[in-house]
């Protein structure tokens, strides 16, 4: 399942598959890589556009031991009944776990459990600036030809400050101008097979 937002024409997640959609990207292309690559003990992850949670769920359930601090911005949380009739939980055999995301306080940390915790910051990504460094970056904003404010070169760049010394950057979308963009800032980016139902995605590393 996923949500429609009328006013965008435009879905949270693929209509191709929101679980497959956000274990490709975020999770075998972004979690999974850069544990393979670094083998961290704690990572510091922050997420552009938390959404339905469905992002936090899954790097919850994939952590496999890693203590896991976990940072998501969201100008408009999803209401808690809509949330409710979503069926990750259930797909996903942690039902208790998804609610404990979507349920749990905003603005404030949370622990959802032993290796993991959750910080729901509500707040236009235009006004975000990172205090602290981050091991990775969820980008999951809707895609730029809905909202291309949210893809421009100044937010990438808060993304590249943001980012720790071979952190990475890792989102659904593959547009030439945001590839040249993260070139432009410093990053070393790859192009990578997409999840079904698109081309490509990409993966930038801060060098």
């Amino acid at each position: 399942d996923t949500l429609y937002v009328p006013g965008l024409d435009e879905t949270y997640h693929s209509t191709h598959g929101a679980i497959q959609e956000s274990t490709h990207v975020f999770i075998k292309n972004g979690l999974e890589y850069y544990q393979g690559e670094h083998h961290a003990s704690k990572l510091r992850i922050l997420e552009f556009g938390f959404g339905t949670g469905l992002n936090a769920l899954l790097t919850l359930l994939n952590s496999q031991g890693t203590a896991i601090s976990y940072h998501s911005l969201e100008k408009y949380p999803v209401d808690l009944s809509s949330a409710s009739q979503l069926n990750y939980g259930a797909l996903l055999a942690d039902p208790g776990a998804f609610k404990e995301i979507t349920s749990s306080s905003w603005n404030k940390w949370v622990p959802i459990s032993d290796n993991f915790r959750l910080f729901k910051q509500e707040i236009d990504f235009l006004d975000f600036e990172p205090e602290e460094t981050f091991d990775i970056i969820y980008f999951d904003a809707f895609a730029p030809s809905k909202q291309p404010e949210l893809w421009s070169i100044d937010i990438l760049e808060k993304c590249y400050r943001a980012l720790a010394p071979q952190g990475i950057f890792v989102t659904y979308s593959a547009k030439g101008q945001l590839r040249r963009d993260l070139q432009e800032l410093g990053f070393q980016v790859e192009r990578l097979p997409g999840p079904p139902g698109k081309f490509e995605m990409l993966r930038a590393t801060k060098t």
